[in-house]
């Protein structure tokens, strides 16, 4: 029997526990071994849960008890579950998580510290929640060069951006029910500022181009300024605005970002709805990839948890290699990169497209019935060319990045 603690009894805590008991003969089948959650930590207790007796209050516990093979970390944050997972895996426990912020900080270090002990420290369910992808790109396609990754990496602001097409809704009245349902917290930063799929993307960063990838170096915007006006200019155009997390491989330079963008129907991302994630991963002989499902959620997120235990159980006596340097990948300065940008812009559109046409090189002009504003999609710019070009226009409402 192989005994697991979990750090965290919250949503996904109990999940994990949940989806061990529901599955247990399958999981048991899976392993080899029977898995057996022997305690919780947490402040709280949980009068009536199935777990009741079995929480702790201290890490000390877990650490000091050698019959406890694996450590779960579901707590979220790095204080204090770094602390906590870094004294597990240097009690020579293993390790899985679920907790980006953890990864993307700390990830190298914590896999670095696993090798020298010759245990694992495995992290599936830190991106795309069900979805399997860090699996994937650390067994699957190791034999490609891989040149992009760009996912929609959060539920939340794809179910929002989502509702916002299809019924015409602003972001603030989309946003407040995104809370009623549950799928925004109260201080939705994280989610509408892109943060969270800014950590999710350095993680992939970091594993497909086998270096650190600091999430602090990553350009990244959020959905905060995208209006239901803009909708109706994109659907207006065939295109739909989505959050992506991208990161791209362009003559030896990797440029990561984050931001809303408009895609077209040629793009794979462009159907993924709602509050599901869709990873498209490319390489150079296996081609496009597509990960697609619940990318959130107690229980997918909880099964992508159980999936790692089990890889763990399997490989107690031996590390799995993950190639993750702690060497820092200098990112490419994402004003050099190169696309398209659709801009709304005050005034007439007769009267002042032809300012327009020689300041940006206007590719295809849009009006939506409004006689006191226009957008266009320009030529192809740099970040740079564009932020320079912009400052000499008067009268711009927004711009919009366009997919390559």
């Amino acid at each position: 029997m192989v005994k697991v603690a979990i750090l965290g009894y919250g949503n996904i805590g109990s999940g994990v526990v949940e989806v061990l008991r529901r599955n247990k003969e399958h999981v048991t089948k899976r392993a080899g071994k029977e898995i057996e959650v022997v305690c919780v930590l947490d402040k709280r207790e949980f009068p009536g849960d199935f777990m009741e007796n079995k929480v702790v209050h201290t890490i000390d516990k877990i650490i000091n008890n050698p019959e406890i093979d694996i450590v779960v970390e579901t707590m979220g944050g790095t204080t204090p579950a770094y602390e906590y997972v870094k004294a597990s895996l240097e009690a020579g426990k293993h390790v899985v998580t679920s907790n980006k912020e953890l990864v993307a900080k700390h990830g190298a270090e914590l896999l670095e510290l696993a090798k020298n002990k010759n245990i694992n420290f495995l992290f599936e369910a830190s991106v795309g929640g069900g979805i399997p992808i860090i699996r994937p790109l650390n067994q699957s396609v190791t034999s490609d060069e891989i040149y992009e990754i760009t996912g929609i990496l959060n539920g939340t602001t794809n179910y929002m951006l989502t509702k916002m097409e299809k019924e015409g809704t602003s972001f603030h009245t989309v946003l407040k029910e995104a809370q009623q349902k549950g799928y925004a917290e109260q201080n939705p930063e994280a989610d509408v500022e892109g943060y969270d799929a800014c950590r999710k993307i350095a993680i992939l960063s970091s594993l497909a181009f086998g270096c650190q990838v600091d999430y602090n170096d990553i350009y990244t915007e959020g959905i905060t300024n995208i209006s239901d006006t803009d909708m109706e200019y994109a659907k207006k155009l065939g295109l739909t605005i989505k959050l992506f997390g991208t990161s791209k491989k362009v003559d030896n330079k990797v440029y990561a970002m984050v931001s809303p963008v408009m895609v077209g129907d040629e793009h794979p991302l462009k159907n993924v709805n709602d509050v599901m994630n869709g990873i498209l991963v490319r390489g150079d002989v296996i081609g496009d990839l597509m990960f697609y499902g619940a990318g959130a959620g107690k229980l997918p997120t909880a099964s992508a948890v159980v999936a790692d235990i089990i890889d763990e159980v399997k490989h107690l006596d031996r590390n799995i290699t993950i190639q993750w340097s702690k060497n820092k990948l200098k990112l490419g300065d994402f004003k050099n990169s190169k696309k398209q940008f659709f801009v709304r812009v005050a005034g007439n559109v007769d009267e002042r497209k032809n300012e327009m046409e020689k300041l940006f090189g206007v590719e295809h002009l849009v009006t939506i019935g409004k006689e006191d504003e226009f957008g266009f999609i320009t030529c192809l710019l740099s970040e740079g060319e564009f932020e320079e070009k912009a400052k000499h226009c008067d009268g711009m409402i927004t711009r919009i990045r366009l997919t390559q």
